[in-house]
């Protein structure tokens, strides 16, 4: 395996691994609503956000070397870290969602988050 490939998979692994973080950071969230922590479950949230950045910034540099003319090989790997991504982000905004019905649940006016 050459440095160009070795790049692309540490890429596509960036995509997995926070992609990842960010979905389980959402659960943890949830968690934290659920058993009434909404300071916890916020900030769960802003921690997810975060590892959603570091996984655009991957799946950036891919799109930008492609885009520069570059043959970006479509693998199943490739396919697995997108997927991860998609189902970060739809997990973090359902996540989200979930804590501001547990919020009103406890009474508390969402319209101010």
């Amino acid at each position: 395996m050459n440095t160009e490939q070795n790049e692309h998979i540490e890429v596509i692994m960036g995509l997995i691994t926070y992609g990842g973080n960010a979905k389980s950071l959402s659960m943890e969230a949830i968690y934290a609503a659920k058993s009434g922590q909404f300071d916890v479950a916020i900030e769960k949230l802003k921690e997810a956000d975060e590892s959603l950045v570091q996984a655009h910034q991957s799946q950036t540099s891919l799109l930008t070397k492609e885009a520069s003319g570059d043959n970006i090989e479509l693998t199943l790997l490739m396919v697995h870290g997108q997927d991860h991504l998609m189902n970060a982000i739809t997990f973090k905004d359902l996540a989200t969602e979930v804590i501001d019905v547990y919020r009103k649940m406890d009474g508390q006016d969402i319209s101010a988050v």
